[in-house]
């Protein structure tokens, strides 16, 4: 493997962002479920897409499911995530990763009953500013409404 062709020619110039820690969540869902946007689809070029995901006491996550056009990581930044591999629930901690190529089946859940963080690391930069928005519409979809923003969003539930 080698380093791509470069794409910047120049001495350099004052392209950096920065985001300091107490900056709100772009989304608060309630009950201490949030999602941080630390850099989008959209700010990266399309490279990558990171999010920090915290989560609640209250159980809950997605259950198992593929995406077919993007990859998706986790590192776990506090409490104890449950990531599901394909084959088995593994009880994630503080430092612990898990990356799920394009087709790879898993799922994340937070059962611990005590509040959880962990980045989210989407690759290329797919716009999912957009499902985590829609989440929380999702009762008001019918079926077939529901079933076009899952696909529209590469989620697939097994």
């Amino acid at each position: 493997m080698t380093y791509p062709e470069p794409e910047y020619a120049g001495s350099g110039e004052h392209s950096a962002t920065f985001r300091p820690a107490g900056t709100p969540p772009e989304l608060d869902y309630g009950h201490g479920n949030s999602a941080h946007y630390l850099a989008t689809g959209a700010t990266t070029d399309g490279r990558f897409g990171l999010y920090r995901w915290e989560m609640g006491p209250r159980p809950g996550g997605p259950a198992p499911h593929i995406h077919r056009a993007i990859t998706e990581s986790f590192y776990v930044l506090e409490g104890l995530v449950r990531i599901f591999d394909g084959d088995r629930w593994n009880e994630a901690r503080p430092g612990d990763f898990a990356h799920v190529p394009p087709g790879g089946v898993h799922g994340f859940r937070n059962d611990s009953g005590a509040p959880a963080a962990m980045l989210l690391l989407f690759t290329p930069g797919a716009p999912r500013e957009g499902y985590f928005e829609g989440l929380p519409h999702l009762r008001e979809m019918s079926e077939e409404e529901r079933q076009a923003f899952y696909v529209h969003h590469d989620t697939f539930w097994l």
